[in-house]
């Protein structure tokens, strides 16, 4: 059985951004040193091989990078994305694997804070994480205070990896567009290609491997190869219903015997 071949959306995205910019077939055309007939051929459909100069005039001429013109539904994405692609935060390769960040816009045009409920990361792990239809169905997050110009999303976490957290808790990230700016043991959600949406420590190690590493330390340390790793979410915040614990007895004492013990030090 053959693989499906992708879907390239060139030529619609051609003719999207032309007309979005209100440039005519005759003015790009001369712009990019084509004829317009070809240009013309081109949006239709009508002319499939296409000489790679071409290809960069087009990406050099709207400020896309050719990645993005070729596997990207340009006019599926909101204005202000476009508007973020075309300042230069484009798609970008790490550890050979592509990345496309979509988002989605409300009626004035801000982005919003996706929710991803705990029955959506099956299909956002598969590919509704880059589909804008697919996140346009995602409930609405309405934090207050969150920094402008950042894209920030919540997932909910579960399990006792990453206490003192509560095992059940909504944490809200701000996405990490370059992992170079990635400090040692930052606190992010990594979502994992196929696998499962996670909260760890997390730090960049050489040889394009990400180190997850538990607060619980009854959990191992595990390194991931950058391929497996879809989108990184840098924590902002976590929003709870459970109560925090009260200290045991044990607790106060061996607290107590801390505080002594600092005490003591601090004298001598």
């Amino acid at each position: 059985m053959k693989d499906k071949e992708p879907k390239i959306f060139f030529t619609n995205n051609l003719k999207f951004l032309r007309e979005r910019k209100k440039v005519s077939q005759t003015v790009l055309a001369d712009a990019i040193n084509v004829t317009r007939t070809k240009l013309a051929l081109i949006e239709i459909g009508k002319t499939k091989a296409m000489e790679p100069h071409f290809l960069l005039s087009i990406s050099n001429y709207f400020k896309i990078s050719l990645d993005t013109l070729l596997t990207v539904d340009i006019s599926k994405l909101g204005e202000l994305k476009i508007r973020d692609l075309q300042a230069g935060n484009d798609i970008y390769i790490k550890g050979g694997n592509l990345r496309v960040l979509a988002i989605t816009v409300d009626k004035t045009d801000h982005e919003n804070a996706d929710y991803v409920p705990l029955q959506g990361k099956a299909g956002y792990i598969t590919g509704g994480y880059a589909d804008p239809l697919y996140l346009a169905e995602l409930p609405k997050y309405q934090i207050p205070n969150l920094p402008k110009h950042r894209t920030y999303r919540t997932f909910p976490i579960h399990g006792d990896s990453m206490l003192p957290f509560p095992q059940k808790m909504d944490v809200t990230g701000k996405f990490l567009e370059n992992w170079d700016q990635l400090k040692p043991e930052t606190l992010a959600i990594v979502v994992l290609k196929g696998q499962d949406i996670v909260f760890k420590s997390i730090s960049i190690l050489e040889g394009g491997f990400l180190q997850c590493r538990s607060l619980n330390q009854i959990y191992e340390v595990y390194s991931i190869p950058f391929e497996q790793v879809l989108e990184v979410w840098e924590f902002h915040s976590y929003h709870t219903t459970a109560l925090p614990e009260t200290q045991t007895v044990m607790e106060t004492v061996l607290q107590s015997l801390e505080d002594i013990k600092d005490l003591i030090t601090n004298k001598n």
